[in-house]
């Protein structure tokens, strides 16, 4: 319509866009301020510096990565190995020849793309662009092989670095099938080769040493670690992804297990009168993250789980010595569709493979019985009943929008 260039000759400037654009349009009233220049540009990018992009949109959708292939293949080896299903068992590809082959069954090929699965993720919750996206792939791989036992930290802090510098770019030039994938790839990979090692290397050393604190102090540490791990399930963050970021496994892993299931039955137990069977099943099942706008209004309503992760945590560590050794994203799932005590079971297994102890008998079952569903929902609904007498919790507070 001819206002672009009007407005270049008004401003002395060219317009930053080629339509006629409400942000483009304020933005030219600035006379050419750099600063301002730079931050509409990033608009139009989409590229948002906040704590909940990258906290939050980014972390929770690294955790559904990690969860469709890592933990998906992990349930699908235990069942082949445990049941003999025998094309859950069976080698279907052989990479490599003579001695350097490795052979993969379903649920290792979807455990060896964790990597790129996690990375595609970040730069959908990021809302990266097609190109930008699908060149995520290698920058996911080569950043998890990188990163070693710290592997998902170090691909959620090079995916976002990727996929902004590919957004930069993107659609910039007329060649953009080729300059997006390459300087996303170049960027990603290059940033992998450089920061992957210590990021991982660091994530591992603090795993460690809280897994080494609890191992020294169990009772308090079983406290600190149920608590807080359960509390960031609850929370609009990822207390898989933080779990599987730091390998958080062994006795510190149970007390994150315990933590977990007591925000998730305890929650479904507590809301029962207002759920129903159906709040049950979404909440013990699915996430208590459901409750997380009934407690924005009354945060009371968050004492009863809370205080019953801090008694479970410490009678799975002291007590039943609980431990997740299976993989680390395991810790932070909970009951959610049961991969909490299903990697218990996993970890178990993989120990009588290595050696590393005997059969598994009735105390562990009872253990994990007791810590993963008993008495989450026991401990949750005693502590609820002076909550609600003293008016803290009231009929209806816990009551999910349909």
């Amino acid at each position: 319509l001819g206002i672009d260039k009007a407005l270049e000759k008004l401003y002395n400037r060219p317009c930053m866009c080629q339509d006629i654009c409400k942000v483009c349009f304020l933005d030219t009233k600035r006379k050419g301020e750099p600063m301002e220049r730079f931050r509409a540009f990033l608009r139009r990018k989409n590229i948002v510096f906040s704590a909940k992009r990258y906290g939050v949109d980014a972390l929770g959708a690294m955790a559904q990565g990690l969860f469709c292939t890592l933990l998906v293949g992990t349930i699908l080896d235990t069942l082949g190995t445990q049941f003999h299903v025998g094309f859950l068992s069976a080698t279907v590809v052989t990479v490599g020849s003579g001695e350097a082959a490795v052979g993969y069954t379903i649920g290792g090929l979807a455990s060896l793309m964790v990597g790129p699965a996690m990375a595609v993720a970040i730069g959908s919750a990021l809302q990266a662009p097609p190109l930008v996206l699908f060149s995520l792939v290698p920058v996911g791989y080569a950043t998890n092989v990188l990163g070693g036992a710290g592997g998902p930290l170090a691909v959620l802090v090079i995916a976002i670095i990727a996929a902004e510098c590919g957004k930069l770019v993107s659609k910039e030039t007329k060649v953009d099938i080729l300059v997006t994938p390459i300087v996303t790839v170049l960027v990603g990979i290059g940033a992998a080769y450089l920061i992957a090692p210590p990021i991982g290397a660091a994530a591992s050393a603090v795993g460690n040493v809280i897994m080494w604190a609890t191992e020294l102090q169990p009772f308090f540490m079983g406290i600190l670690v149920s608590v807080i791990v359960g509390v960031a399930l609850t929370l609009p963050i990822s207390s898989a992804a933080i779990c599987a970021a730091l390998g958080l496994t062994g006795l510190a892993g149970g007390a994150a297990v315990a933590g977990c299931c007591a925000q998730m039955v305890g929650f479904a137990i507590l809301s029962f009168r207002e759920n129903r069977w159906g709040g049950l099943v979404s909440q013990g099942l699915g996430t208590s993250m459901l409750q997380m706008g009934n407690i924005v209004r009354n945060p009371r309503i968050w004492i009863p789980p809370t205080v019953a992760s801090a008694i479970t945590g410490p009678i799975a560590t002291c007590l039943f010595q609980l431990q997740m050794n299976g993989t680390a994203v395991s810790s932070g799932m909970g009951t959610c569709g049961l991969v909490g005590p299903i990697g218990v079971y996993t970890g178990w297994v993989n120990d009588i493979a290595q050696g590393l102890r005997g059969p598994i008998g009735g105390m562990d079952w009872l253990g994990m019985i007791l810590i993963c569903f008993v008495l989450p929902g026991v401990l949750t609904w005693l502590i609820g009943i002076p909550c609600r007498k003293a008016g803290w919790i009231k009929d209806g507070d816990l009551k999910l929008e349909n």
